[in-house]
């Protein structure tokens, strides 16, 4: 054996690992599923009241002068909502279903956009496999 694994515990080269896999459980797909729920019904809400465009940009802004959102995540965002002109396109975009997505939407901008009837609608309509539209959310 060489003499960097006899130094080193288990924990550390474990640690150490140039690539780690992340394992979920179902408890976080669940939760990452319902987040992307949520996210659509935002998107859908966001189509319909545009107005509502300049708090979230406002909280990216704030987010980003704060710390809370690095410049990448700041960027993902704001370009997002620029491509609110092409329906389809923003709406994937929201619910784009890749690690680095699930990670930032974790840290959401949309806060305050759905009510609390809405968030649970889009949850409740997801869990049955129901797609969230504008008038059931309205």
């Amino acid at each position: 054996m060489s003499s960097y694994y006899s130094k080193t515990s288990k924990r550390d080269r474990r640690r150490n690992k140039l690539y780690s896999i992340k394992k979920t459980g179902i408890k976080d797909e669940n939760i990452d599923r319902q987040i992307i729920a949520i996210h659509k019904a935002i998107a859908i809400k966001l189509l319909a009241r545009t107005e509502l465009l300049e708090q979230v940009k406002q909280r990216l802004k704030d987010n980003r002068e704060l710390g809370k959102i690095n410049y990448s995540q700041f960027i993902n965002w704001y370009s997002i909502i620029e491509m609110i002109d092409d329906p389809e396109t923003f709406i994937n975009a929201m619910t784009e279903d890749t690690p680095y997505m699930r990670k930032i939407r974790r840290k959401t901008p949309f806060i305050g956009i759905l009510t609390e009837e809405e968030r649970r609608i889009a949850i409740e309509q997801d869990a049955i496999g129901v797609t969230a539209s504008i008038e059931t959310l309205l």
